[in-house]
């Protein structure tokens, strides 16, 4: 009897591409165990982001919050590090102690390889899905996790792609087994990516055929969330969720159940724009139905300040590092954004839009300081104010009350030149700060 070679090639060819890809999905750094003893961290430079700097000062942490901070908690300690049955205290004199950062509009978790199809879950299939969460493609176990916290950054936005209302994004926390394990109580966040001609046909046939594309993308996006707003007046006089048995009317409830928060004012809107045109539509959007807004992209925000202010949004400016968009443009505009952003009373916070890049969120603020943002603003922006732009109270700052998620550095965090990371904690855990770059590091240095 003869047998068919397709499914013997078929199954040899998958187990190759699972072994080739299962090192590159899954990093082998073991997360840390809930704290479970006292952290006292004395005689550091304390960042606090909400007080200022405080010199020579110590920070107390307990059940994953900060309990104390201030000079001499406890008698003076003459070893580096003292382990006891229920402190660690850990002098770090010379050094500087940070907030966590907050990597916001980043595909960590959701990216692996980006050139191998498999391991790239950042969009769905569709324009409108505001019922899609990245919650349910992050990758906790990513490899490039450690190497993003390496750099100081403890927590990330996970935000969709895609065109249209793409979906819902997360926060969470760097150091997890899963995502229930990672997932920090944040406000609802949705994301439309408003429609836009990228680059203008000269052609005037091509160009009216792209001007009426991108009327019409905007006019099914002005449709759905007017839809949305139906069911969210339906489902208020009803108080209970409309019911239809027909498949299509169900599918439509899921995505318009799901945009409820937004417009009972428990989200917000996170609208990816850039251009002064953009900016308009969704401010109007954002007036017709009374949301929550914050910009993503922003390029052109500053130059709306008065509009913005009106509606009380916010920027998320993650082109620090980027060339700018016009030809007749400054080439450092890019890097002075933050500063007009600040100088016009907007409230905006950086991010980096990437997976691995997003390392270098940092090293952007570290532009914006040298372009016109003060130390303590540039810091401000990728702690306390990216964590309030997400509506958390408790993050992004070393305050009695806040989590215990601080970074330990020899130098200056904003600087690559001096930031040498000495440890991390996450709500009171030391994280382990090996990675797959250290490795390799290690490995070459022995050629």
């Amino acid at each position: 009897m003869q047998h068919s070679s397709k499914p013997v090639l078929f199954a040899a060819l998958l187990g190759a591409i699972c072994t080739t890809l299962a090192p590159a999905m899954a990093s082998d750094i073991v997360p840390t165990p809930k704290q479970s003893r006292s952290v006292l961290i004395k005689n550091a430079t304390v960042h606090t982001v909400s007080q200022g700097v405080l010199s020579n000062t110590d920070v107390l942490i307990e059940n994953g919050k900060i309990t104390a901070v201030g000079p001499q908690l406890t008698s003076q300690i003459n070893s580096a590090t003292v382990e006891t049955s229920d402190t660690q205290v850990v002098d770090a004199s010379g050094k500087h102690l940070y907030p966590g950062l907050i990597a916001l509009d980043t595909s960590l978790g959701l990216v692996e390889i980006e050139m191998s199809r498999p391991t790239v879950d950042n969009a769905e299939v569709g324009y409108i899905n505001p019922q899609i969460s990245t919650a349910t493609a992050y990758n906790a176990d990513s490899e490039l996790i450690p190497t993003i916290r390496f750099n100081g950054i403890t927590h990330a936005q996970i935000v969709p792609s895609g065109d249209g209302i793409a979906g819902q994004s997360v926060l969470v926390d760097l150091d997890a087994w899963t995502i229930e394990d990672a997932l920090t109580p944040s406000a609802g966040q949705f994301h439309v990516y408003w429609p836009q001609i990228k680059r203008m046909p000269e052609d005037e046939k091509k160009k009216a055929k792209a001007i009426e594309k991108n009327q019409q993308a905007i006019d099914q996006l002005n449709i759905a969330f007017e839809d949305g707003y139906r069911y969210f007046l339906s489902d208020k006089a009803s108080g209970k969720n409309n019911k239809n048995e027909d498949p299509q009317s169900a599918t439509n409830n899921l995505r318009w159940q799901a945009m409820l928060p937004l417009y009972q004012g428990k989200a917000t809107l996170f609208a990816h724009a850039d251009s002064v045109g953009q900016i308009e539509q969704v401010i109007a959007l954002t007036k017709k139905y009374q949301f929550k807004l914050v910009i993503v992209g922003g390029y052109d925000a500053w130059r709306l300040a008065s509009s913005l202010r009106e509606v009380k949004a916010g920027v998320i400016y993650p082109h620090t590092l980027s060339l700018p968009k016009r030809k007749d443009e400054p080439v450092d505009l890019p890097f002075k954004i933050p500063s007009l952003l600040a100088n016009a009373g907007i409230p905006f916070a950086l991010g980096f839009s990437s997976d691995w890049n997003s390392r270098n969120l940092p090293y952007a603020a570290g532009y914006s300081a040298a372009y016109g943002l003060t130390p303590e603003q540039a810091l401000k922006s990728i702690t306390l104010d990216a964590a309030k732009l997400l509506g958390v109270e408790d993050l992004g700052a070393i305050a009695m009350g806040y989590q215990g998620s601080v970074v330990l550095s020899e130098g200056d965090i904003l600087d690559p030149m001096t930031n040498k990371i000495q440890a991390i904690w996450i709500e009171g855990r030391q994280i382990d700060l090996n990675n797959r770059h250290q490795q390799l590091y290690q490995k070459y240095l022995k050629r």
